[in-house]
């Protein structure tokens, strides 16, 4: 290991998800199996062969003045920030220079929302109904800017936008500038509210998102009966410190961030490309960026959809990697509770291994029911299992053919 390379630890998490509005409540619900799955309220789905969803419920953004001036991703993002650095303790201008504190988050539609309903109301009403605000309403990169405007980070901001991989992008990228030198701290994530009649009708016309009308068997990575993903919706955000600076400060540290790969199919506009080579290319990246054997991997929180196309793609990645060990690590899926948060999936999905190693417990793979011969993998079906969780990986694939994939490890001296 090179023992001059800086170091970067997590030191805060929040998350806004469709099992719970922070991270303990969403956590306790995947231990105990729950999903977040329902029929669809945000928008009118008669005559559509898709109805179920994981939606935030509950959710209220506080401000209302500020709230108008956020689409609905920028809300969730916040307020994971919130709770992110609420349980960090890290305070720009306090504990750390605000020229030191970077912002990396990110979506994979944006202010889709927003525009929807702007778009409506300049047909049906005219030009001059429309928002001012509509730019900084919906560009992806509005939620790099209102987090760091809200909380005074002053370094690097940036809106990463690579599709499902978003999230874990983010934390990629928050990894390297720890390690360049450039950030003392990073607030890295993603956020998505994805619930436009327009999103939903073009997945749905994808003949991406499951058509079960079950909420128990909607959502089944790993399945035999699989045939979709059910769209959810949230935020994950993560703290990302300097090992030296979070100690000197006397912060909390949550788990030690090691590794990162990425990696494009350069195949095809949505589905990944069947050998599984560029997701297989992205662990070794990450396995390589960890210093790494495939050997040490206690978990693998999978990218896990739910559609024929991915679950087949990412088990092959996952064998053609580890070979024979494959079949010795406890791999899971969350979105078989979560839904598919899209942009925001794998910095939620990032959170759950942290929660995994700090307490010895993997989330499990609920409503599989039917084998499917091709995937033999161990899918931790069974219910929430015990297990010392010494390192964890999370794969992300996105539209576009963009792998990512990260490595998190329990923390030690």
């Amino acid at each position: 290991m090179d023992t001059n390379k800086k170091r970067a630890v997590i030191t805060g998490i929040g998350a806004i998800t469709p099992v719970g509005n922070s991270v303990e409540d969403a956590w306790k619900s995947l231990i105990a199996g729950k999903h977040g799955f329902a029929p669809v309220t945000k928008l009118d789905t008669e005559g559509m062969k898709v109805t179920i969803g994981g939606e935030v419920k509950g959710f209220e953004y506080e401000d209302k003045r500020e709230a108008r001036r956020m689409d609905l991703f920028v809300q969730y993002g916040i307020r994971a920030t919130e709770e992110a650095l609420q349980m960090s303790g890290l305070l720009s201008g306090d504990n750390v220079e605000p020229e030191r504190l970077a912002v990396y988050a990110g979506s994979g539609i944006g202010g889709i929302m927003t525009l929807e309903r702007e778009i409506v109301k300049a047909y049906e009403h005219g030009p001059k109904r429309v928002t001012p605000l509509l730019a900084p309403l919906i560009i992806t990169n509005i939620l790099a800017g209102q987090i760091a405007i809200k909380y005074g980070a002053k370094g690097t901001a940036l809106g990463i936008v690579t599709a499902c991989a978003t999230g874990t992008d983010a934390l990629g990228h928050a990894l390297l500038a720890i390690r360049r030198g450039e950030a003392d701290a990073v607030i890295a994530g993603a956020s998505e509210a994805p619930f436009a009649l327009a999103t939903f009708a073009g997945f749905e016309n994808m003949t991406a998102m499951s058509k079960s009308d079950d909420p128990d068997r909607a959502s089944i990575p790993f399945d035999a009966e699989r045939s979709g993903f059910i769209m959810g919706e949230g935020a994950g955000i993560l703290i990302v410190e300097e090992l030296e600076h979070a100690k000197a400060r006397g912060a909390a540290i949550l788990a030690e961030l090691v590794g990162y790969g990425s990696t494009c199919d350069a195949y095809h506009i949505t589905q990944p490309e069947e050998t599984g080579e560029g997701a297989a290319n992205a662990i070794r990246l990450a396995l390589a960026s960890a210093e790494m054997s495939p050997d040490e991997i206690s978990y693998i929180n999978a990218h896990g959809t739910s559609t024929p196309y991915n679950d087949l793609v990412e088990t092959r990645a996952v064998k053609t990697v580890f070979g024979r060990k494959a079949y010795d690590i406890p791999m899971s899926s969350t979105k078989s509770m979560t839904g598919h948060l899209l942009g925001a999936a794998g910095s939620t999905e990032a959170i759950y291994c942290v929660k995994a190693i700090a307490g010895g417990v993997i989330p499990p793979t609920i409503g599989h029911k039917v084998k499917d011969e091709k995937l033999d993998l161990d899918y931790v079906t069974e219910g929430a299992r015990t297990v010392d969780v010494e390192v964890a990986m999370s794969n992300s694939l996105g539209f576009g053919g963009h792998n990512a994939s990260i490595i998190l490890r329990k923390f030690t001296e």
